[in-house]
């Protein structure tokens, strides 16, 4: 909201908005490095999966996505081995891997979850 704007620009290194529905803790970097993943994990309560954006170059399994707008940018999946997907909203061909509609959820779910085990 507007009062936790104001003290992060204020100064304040972090920040608590609660609600009644739920709360979120904002941590200004300011200057300093992106945390290690490992240690945003360790912050999270106990779960069976967590989806990651960003930390593209950090070893975990993980599926890149591919924008129309990027389409020229240099796949990633070509150069790391921890790629197991590409997910995309633009026709993709002569892959080795799987390739999803970025807007198949369904599709990416269920992918996730025979690859992770996650199936009960």
């Amino acid at each position: 909201g507007a009062d936790s704007f104001r003290h992060r620009q204020a100064g304040a290194t972090e920040v608590a908005i609660v609600s009644g529905n739920r709360w979120a803790l904002m941590h200004e970097l300011r200057g300093e490095d992106e945390p290690p993943l490992d240690a945003i994990l360790s912050r999270l309560a106990p779960c069976d999966i967590v989806l990651v954006e960003g930390y593209k170059r950090e070893p975990h399994r993980k599926i890149e996505t591919r924008r129309l707008e990027a389409k020229e940018r240099t796949p990633l999946a070509a150069g790391d081995p921890n790629i197991v997907a590409i997910a995309a909203d633009f026709a993709i061909t002569g892959q080795s891997l799987p390739v999803f509609d970025l807007d198949d959820t369904k599709s990416i779910a269920d992918f996730i979850e025979r690859t992770t085990d996650l199936v009960a």
